[in-house]
C-alpha cells in the first residue's frame, strides 16, 4: 500500500538534525527510510509547499527542495476538494474542527487507498470520524 506521507514526519527527517531528534522521532525518520526505498511514497504540492515554508536559508531550501524533487506531486482534481469539504462538514457536525490542508491530505488517501503517515494527533480524531488508515510505523 502506498503512503501519504504528511507535512509532520518530512519535517523530523529534513529539518531537524538527527542528534536533535527524541528515540521516538528517530524511529519515524527510519519508517520514512524504509517506505522510500519500498517506493510506497507519496506527496502533493501542499505538503511540498508547507515543508518548504518557513526556512531561514536558501541553502537549506535548495537542499530540501532538492531531496523532495525525487517525488512527483500526486495531482489533485475538483473532485478530491469537494470530497474534503463534505468530509470537513461531516467532521464539523461531530465536533472536530479541521484545517483545510489536513482534511483534504485525508480525502487524497482515502480515495486512493493510501494510508496516511503522520505525527499529528488531529489524523487520530479526524479517523474516528472518516474512513482513513493511518500508518503505523513498524517496530
Amino acid at each position: 500500500m502506498n503512503v501519504l506521507v504528511d507535512t509532520s514526519v518530512w519535517s523530523l527527517a529534513l529539518r531537524r538534525k538527527s542528534e536533535d531528534l527524541s528515540d521516538g522521532d528517530s524511529s519515524i525518520v527510519a519508517e520514512l527510510t524504509e517506505l522510500i526505498r519500498a517506493g510506497r511514497v507519496r506527496i502533493v504540492g501542499l505538503i511540498r509547499q508547507e515543508l518548504l515554508s518557513g526556512i531561514r536559508t536558501p541553502r537549506q531550501f535548495e537542499t530540501i527542495r532538492g531531496a523532495l524533487r525525487a517525488f512527483p506531486d500526486e495531482l489533485i482534481d475538483t473532485s478530491d476538494y469537494e470530497a474534503a469539504a463534505k468530509s470537513s462538514n461531516e467532521c464539523r457536525r461531530k465536533g472536530v474542527i479541521v484545517s483545510l490542508v489536513d482534511i483534504l491530505i485525508c480525502e487524497i488517501a482515502r480515495t486512493r487507498r493510501w494510508s496516511i503517515f503522520t505525527c499529528d494527533a488531529d489524523f487520530v480524531n479526524y479517523a474516528k470520524i472518516l474512513p482513513i488508515k493511518l500508518h503505523n510505523p513498524r517496530k
